[in-house]
């Protein structure tokens, strides 16, 4: 038992940022992020930051601040190289979704990008994000999550018990979009589509802007 716990750990700690970061910088991935990115405003928080795979794509005109959380160490690393290698000045933190340790009303705009399917209480994370966007805020997400047809989604909830072990907590099977409706956000711009070249039960992607009603 003792020896399963301390490899889950070292999986965990080496193996699943290494992970992260490919499977989340794939080109359709990463041409999905250049179309939400570059809509951040203002005081912008990037929820997820770790990895810094999003720092390419803010318009810097538009970004009078950027915050990044991150529960892992590992990837606020990577986070931290790429801020200074592109020259961005950027407060990293570690901590987590349903405990932002920000003040009510500090940000214009929330951005979370393949974040919300692996957080613990979602419905709790988005309540935290509500209390942190100043009034007339807006959050900018890009997710994968519960695929709208049968096939896939039925292989997604056969895959998702074995997957959350090997990817860090990611559950394949959030309907995202659902999810901000269900706890009072209203969405505008969103897109919902398959990844190319991606396995479907793996690929379905959505995004938009969604705004505290």
């Amino acid at each position: 038992m003792a020896a399963s716990f301390a490899m889950a750990n070292l999986w965990e700690k080496y193996a699943v940022p290494k992970l992260i970061r490919v499977a989340c910088s794939q080109p359709a991935v990463m041409k999905d992020r250049s179309q939400i990115v570059p809509k951040a405003s203002g005081e912008v928080l990037e929820l997820g930051c770790g990895g810094g795979i999003n720092l390419e794509f803010y318009d810097r005109s538009r970004v009078s601040k950027l915050t990044g959380l991150d529960p892992s160490v590992e990837l606020l690393d990577y986070t931290r190289s790429e801020a200074s290698a592109r020259g961005f000045d950027m407060d990293i933190l570690d901590g987590i979704g349903e405990a932002m340790p920000f003040a009510d009303a500090s940000f214009d705009t929330v951005l979370t990008t393949f974040t919300l399917c692996s957080v613990q209480d979602g419905p709790k994370v988005l309540s935290e994000m509500r209390r942190v966007l100043k009034p007339g805020g807006k959050i900018l997400f890009l997710e994968h999550g519960k695929a709208p047809d049968k096939g896939p989604e039925k292989w997604q909830q056969r895959i998702e018990p074995i997957w959350k072990h090997i990817a860090g907590g990611c559950h394949l099977h959030r309907p995202v979009m659902d999810l901000f409706e269900a706890n009072g956000f209203a969405l505008t711009e969103t897109d919902g589509h398959y990844a190319p070249k991606t396995p479907r039960w793996l690929g379905w992607m959505e995004s938009g802007e969604a705004r505290p009603i």
